[in-house]
This record gives structure tokens, sequence and C-alpha cells, in this order.
């Protein structure tokens, strides 16, 4: 005979905050041997606080069980058990929450690599349950100016006449960030000694908060004339709270004309929804509704593409990987607006015609 089932349950809680605890003080890695970002151990403590939201709000039990004695119908129920979490949360995030896609596949893979590391790093052998927990995920459009555009927010006297002392600091700072292609915590993190001058050139130096990742890029002479414009103490720009931001951007944007309706557009279990605005009617998205502080990021990556700054480059200030996903769909906006410049000069050559030599 075989041994004996036992079953052995372990408190899900007690679990997560250690799986939290060793990515806190190192003990838990990334296969690379960094340590991991802050901002991911924060995203791991809301997923623990969701899970247990769900779990009072559906009176669903939160356990964890160690498969290793266990017969082949206890197998069956606990893979049950684990099927009816997964199609409970997930309901209860989109429906009684209100979250979109990507947002519960976020929770759903840290759940994912949490049952990961009961597995790999704890040895307690709780099966492979988890693998079937499906991660959901939105193709979200990239919000971004074009060059024309960003040209139009930088030199446009007209726009700077409208702007109040407040506004015109936040046309600043976004056109600096719409420069530098820095993650909006890195941009307002900015002092005196990320500023390196060889020669006559001004470069920004700068290591990321959320990757470790180096850069640098030499600074045009717009952005140094807007650094020049303020003697802080130590910071280089001025500072603003990202909610605060986020709405000033709104209405620079909103100020500078960009107010084409473009739409918006999330997902909920796979089905796509129109967002309406807040503003005074139910009314579909205009593109200054929708600019964000990661507006200028990806308004920096995309500028680049665009006029023709190589990829390998443009990936080496960005910090994107080589096989970035995300990366290659910024390269596919730069290609539409490249064939459109491609065309504009075939349709000058159609207009260009021999003239008779004469003899």
């Amino acid at each position: 005979m075989g041994p004996k089932s036992t079953n052995k349950d372990f408190n899900f809680n007690e679990l997560f905050l250690k799986f939290i605890a060793n990515t806190k003080n190192g003990k838990r890695l990334q296969p690379n041997g960094k340590k991991i970002s802050e901002g991911t151990i924060a995203n791991y403590v809301n997923t623990l606080k969701l899970v247990n939201d769900f779990s009072q709000y559906t009176k669903f039990e939160l356990r964890i069980r160690c498969i290793r004695y266990l017969n082949k119908r206890e197998l069956v129920v606990e893979s049950n058990y684990w099927k009816k979490f997964y199609k409970k949360f997930t309901a209860y995030c989109n429906d009684t929450c209100g979250h979109y896609d990507n947002y519960v596949g976020l929770n759903v893979k840290n759940l994912r690599v949490f049952f990961n590391y009961l597995n790999r790093d704890m040895l307690l052998n709780v099966g492979e349950f988890h693998k079937k927990f499906y991660v959901r995920k939105e193709e979200i459009p990239i919000i971004a100016l074009l060059p024309e555009e960003l040209n139009h927010i930088i030199y446009d006297a007209t726009l700077v006449a409208k702007l109040t002392t407040a506004q015109k600091k936040v046309k600043d700072l976004f056109v600096f960030g719409c420069t530098v292609a820095l993650r909006v915590s890195d941009l307002l993190a900015l002092k005196k000694t990320n500023i390196r001058t060889i020669g006559n050139e001004k470069y920004l130096l700068v290591r990321s908060k959320k990757t470790n990742t180096p850069t640098q890029i030499r600074l045009p002479e717009h952005a140094i004339a807007i650094l020049q414009k303020y003697k802080y103490k130590d910071r280089l720009l001025p500072y603003f709270n990202v909610v605060i931001l986020n709405k000033h951007i709104k209405k620079l944007c909103e100020l500078a004309g960009f107010t084409s309706v473009v739409g918006k557009h999330r997902d909920k279990q796979g089905s796509s929804k129109e967002i309406k605005t807040v503003r005074e009617k139910n009314e579909s998205a205009r593109m200054c509704d929708l600019v964000t502080t990661h507006t200028m990021r990806r308004t920096a990556i995309t500028t680049m593409l665009c006029l023709g700054m190589p990829e390998q480059v443009v990936r080496k200030i960005s910090g994107h990987s080589p096989m970035s996903k995300e990366f290659f769909r910024y390269v596919s906006i730069a290609q539409t607006y490249q064939d459109k410049e491609t065309e504009k000069v075939f349709d000058l050559l159609k207009e260009k015609k021999m003239g008779m030599l004469v003899s």
C-alpha cells in the first residue's frame, strides 16, 4: 500500500506576506540576480489586498494545500477549487470592482509568480493549477504627439500667450519630458548632478529607478533653454504632484488645439467597450482627454523613430530590451509616419517635368 493520504493546508496570507518580505529583503531576486523593483513589490501588496477584499466580499475561503500525498479524487477536488477561485476572482475584479483586463491580468500574473515561488523556492509542492490562470491583456493604443504637434507645443508663440504662469511651467516640464524619453518618476527626480557638460554640449545622465538602466542623451537647444529658466537649489525642473500634472497636461493639449475625437476603448473579459468622458456631455474622448504623463516618454520615443534615429540608438536611450513588444509598437507608428512622408516626396516628384533642351 502507498503512503496514507494526509492534507496539509497553509495560510494563504502568511505565505503571501512571506513572499513579499523575501522579495523586499533580496532573498528573492530576478533571474539575472538583480533586486526586484519597489514598483513591482507595491504591485504584490496591491494584489494581496485585492485577493483579501475578494475573499471577504464573496465569502470565498482562501487556503493553500500541499498535494504531495493527495489521491486522485483529492487532486480533482483541488483542481476544481482553483478553477472556481479563478472564475470568481476575475468576475469580482471585472464586474464588482469595474477593473479592465490589463489590471486584472497584472494581478493574475502576480498570483502565478507567487505560486511558482511556493513550488520552486519554498518547495511546498502546491501543484501546477495556477498555470491554467489565463492572463488577459489589452492592446491599448499609444497616445503620443507626432513631430509636427510637438513642434507646435515647443515653438508656437500664440500658445504661450494663452498660458498662465503655472501652465508655462507645465509646458516646460512637458516639452523636456517629450525630449528625453524618461519615465515621469525619473523626470521629476532630476537634479543638477544629472547634467554633464562636454565641450559646448550638455548631456543628461540618468539611472532609471524602475530598471536601474543608465541613460545618456545630448540635450538640444530648446531643452537647454528650459533648464536655464529655473534656478532651483538642487532640482532641475518645476515639480508637480503626478495627479495634478496629468490634469495640467490635458489642459495644455486642449489649449494647443489637440481636440480631435479619437475615442477610448477598454476591454473586460475580452469584450471592448467605449469609455465616455466626464465633460459636460457624455461624449467620446478627444486626444487631449487621453494624454497623461506617460505621453511625454511615448512622444520622445516616437519622435526619435519618426525622424530617422536608428532603432538600436533609441532603445539605448529608452532602456527597452531588443525584443520588447512595446518598443515594436513605437516602430510601427514611426513606420506609418515615414511612409506618409515618403508619399509626399513622390507626390512632389510627379510635379517635376523635364524641360525642353534648347540647342
